[in-house]
């Protein structure tokens, strides 16, 4: 029962199963959670600053779970990881408007990609730890580039 919760919440309730891209799907998926959860559940910044920190101990656990049902150090199929970078990247969005929402998205992913420091550097921690420390990490680049913007009114 536990190995079927970990899958769930390391894939993303199966987003991390896209054949091509699973990275982007995650982060499309996060961004599709967040969404609804605003909508329907009346979400607001607050909450979506708190969401991935309360959820990084279980992200971290089901990836280290499936890292180990996989026999892979960091399977392509956990994406819960790119889930929470990408809501730490709205963290930096001053209000949540298409456009922010693409920027976010847009600037987690150039940095999950390119692996600025500390980015890379954290991807190399054993297990789940280092499968989420490193998108996280990506995120706080994506916050920071996204308040810089709009501090120049630039979004």
């Amino acid at each position: 029962m536990l190995d079927r919760v970990a899958w769930l919440l390391a894939t993303w309730f199966g987003c991390g199963l896209a054949p091509k891209a699973p990275g982007t799907a995650g982060s499309l998926g996060g961004l599709a959670a967040a969404g609804a959860a605003a909508y329907w559940l009346g979400w607001n910044r607050a909450h979506l600053m708190a969401a991935p920190i309360l959820l990084t101990a279980p992200a971290v656990w089901a990836a280290t779970r499936v890292a180990e049902m996989t026999n892979d150090d960091d399977p392509s199929i956990v994406v819960v990881d790119e889930v929470l970078g990408q809501w730490v990247a709205l963290w930096g969005a001053l209000h949540l408007t298409p456009f922010s929402v693409a920027l976010a998205f847009g600037l987690f992913r150039l940095f999950d990609i390119w692996k600025p420091f500390p980015v890379r550097q954290l991807e190399q921690l054993a297990g789940g730890v280092g499968i989420v420390a490193d998108d996280l990490a990506a995120g706080v680049w994506a916050t920071l580039v996204m308040l810089a913007a709009g501090w120049f009114n630039l979004y």
